[in-house]
C-alpha cells in the first residue's frame, strides 16, 4: 500500500480538517463525512466498472 501523499495534497486536506477548538487539532465530524464521501465515490466508480465487465 502507499501512503505518502505529496505535500500540497496534505497540505491542503491539513487545512480542510483542522479546527482551533478541537483538543486533536481536526474537526473530526468534517474528516469523518471527507472520508465517507470519498469513499462513496470508489464504490460508484467500483459500481462502474464491475457493471462494464459484466456485459
Amino acid at each position: 500500500m502507499k501512503y505518502d501523499v505529496e505535500k500540497e495534497v496534505y497540505d491542503e486536506i491539513a487545512k480542510v480538517i483542522n479546527s482551533e477548538k478541537s483538543p486533536v487539532g481536526i474537526d473530526a465530524k468534517k474528516t469523518h463525512i471527507l472520508i465517507l464521501n470519498k469513499l462513496q465515490e470508489i464504490t460508484e466508480r467500483l459500481d462502474l466498472i464491475e457493471a462494464k465487465l459484466i456485459k
